[in-house]
């Protein structure tokens, strides 16, 4: 496509991985902590420097879509969304380093969008990667990351955490990245090889921009905003009960999932430092019930998924609802010996209950974005 497109040959080839969250859902943008893994479900990005300020992009994955656009301070947006990801991380890159050219840019990915794997934040690291590496910009792997953040506030309107850009730029073979999203400090943890990384995907979209995700923000910074200058991540539910909120209201839930996921992922690191399984289940079974109950970010497909392996795995391995909810993902930690076991009964329960087919991943934590060769 490459040559196709630009009559020469790419120079440089940077992939960035798509991720899961084992733990620690919607704590990333209330300061607190998340135990996500990179996963080896990436995009790549092959690129060349231009001799002018331009920058031209082939969409692989959008039947060739094309975007250009000239480098400045100010670069406008496309009415493609996968455009302004580009857009963006070219503006504020710019904002910050001004000493690049343009680039000719082929993207082709394999992680599935709109499905909670953060698809368009491996977008966002392999374009900042590929313009580090181009013009040898000296950026860290987390201003990177925090370019990409703007990115998604500014370009894309949606108020997310750091978490996403931060592990597909810092994952760590065979390992989950424990983030205090508060310092952005990164401490890897070891995966048991005793289980496997399972996604089942519910093909119920997740489309997060539009989604009530934003509202759970706002609804997390109004109760922040009767702690200053503590945050949620300073609190335990003992200072939650004396907030002047009732305890069935709709923002003491809220908060209470936060406090309490954010000590499940201290736990869980914890847990898989010492191989416990029957801990690590206990936590992810608790971090759903509550992304259900309290957070109200699931949905009947995902919790019927859920539920169904659950049953099966009892204290042998893990299951949660994966991602910013609404849709998308189940995260399962499976024992290496009943892999087919549990791709048999999602195929035999999940069609039959809902009408819809699922998808099915198996994925290895990986290092974060790289150059390929």
């Amino acid at each position: 496509i490459f040559t196709d497109h630009f009559g020469d040959n790419p120079t440089h080839f940077i992939q960035a991985p798509g991720r899961v969250n084992l733990i620690g859902e919607h704590t990333d943008y209330n300061d607190g902590f998340v135990l996500p893994c990179a996963i080896d479900l990436q995009l790549l990005v092959a690129s060349r420097k231009r001799t002018d300020n331009r920058v031209h992009v082939v969409a692989a994955d959008y039947g060739n879509e094309t975007t250009e656009f000239t480098i400045s301070d100010t670069i406008p947006k496309s009415h493609k969304l996968w455009a302004n990801y580009i857009r963006g991380m070219v503006q504020f890159l710019y904002q910050r380093n001004q000493h690049f050219s343009g680039a000719d840019l082929v993207i082709g990915s394999k992680i599935p969008s709109n499905v909670g794997l953060s698809s368009s934040a491996a977008l966002e690291i392999a374009i900042g990667q590929t313009f580090n590496s181009l013009y040898h910009l000296d950026m860290s792997k987390t201003d990177i990351a925090l370019i990409g953040q703007q990115t998604e506030y500014e370009y894309i309107d949606f108020q997310c955490g750091i978490m996403d850009q931060l592990v597909s730029a810092k994952g760590v073979t065979g390992h989950a990245l424990l983030i205090d999203c508060q310092n952005l400090s990164t401490q890897p943890i070891k995966m048991p090889q005793s289980h496997t990384i399972m996604i089942v995907n519910s093909n119920e979209k997740c489309d997060l921009v539009t989604s009530k995700y934003n509202i759970r923000r706002l609804q997390c910074s109004a109760i922040a905003s009767q702690l200053r200058p503590h945050t949620l991540r300073d609190m335990d539910l003992d200072n939650l009960k004396l907030l002047n909120i009732g305890h069935d209201t709709t923002t003491y839930k809220r908060a209470k999932h936060v406090i309490t996921e954010n000590m499940r992922t201290l736990e869980m690191a914890k847990a898989l430092q010492n191989e416990d399984i029957a801990k690590i289940s206990q936590l992810m079974r608790e971090s759903h019930i509550s992304l259900r109950d309290d957070f109200a970010v699931s949905i009947p497909e995902i919790d019927f998924i859920v539920e169904t392996i659950d049953k099966t795995l009892g204290d042998e391995g893990g299951v949660r609802l994966t991602g910013g909810g609404f849709g998308g993902c189940v995260l399962v930690l499976v024992p290496n010996e009943r892999i087919e076991e549990i791709i048999h009964l999602v195929a035999n329960t999940y069609e039959e209950k809902t009408g819809i087919k699922e998808t099915i991943y198996l994925c290895k934590p990986v290092d974060g974005a790289s150059p390929v060769f």
